[in-house]
């Protein structure tokens, strides 16, 4: 599940709330060890998702770098080359 959540700092253009969001959901369904809580667990799971999310911003608005901001499709290119050498058969 963790293999799923991706570095959000330095990036142009910055992360949006939906990448912010996916990765909040990612980290609460590791440390629940669930992927869909019961309904008995649905609000407080949903609560700990906002809150992680909330707290991931704040992070990101304060981080500080000297290095110049990656582009994102830079990124993704070299991520696909290092999946494709993992993957190849």
């Amino acid at each position: 599940m963790c293999r799923n959540i991706r570095p959000l700092h330095n990036f142009e253009p910055p992360a949006t709330e939906d990448e912010v969001t996916a990765a909040a959901l990612q980290y609460v369904r590791k440390v629940s060890g669930t992927t869909k809580p019961s309904q008995a667990n649905q609000a407080a799971f949903d609560r700990a998702v906002a809150e992680v999310a909330h707290a991931t911003r704040h992070l990101l608005e304060e981080l500080v770098t000297s290095a110049p901001p990656k582009d994102r499709e830079v990124e993704a290119e070299k991520a696909r080359a290092r999946a494709a050498l993992r993957y190849a058969r």
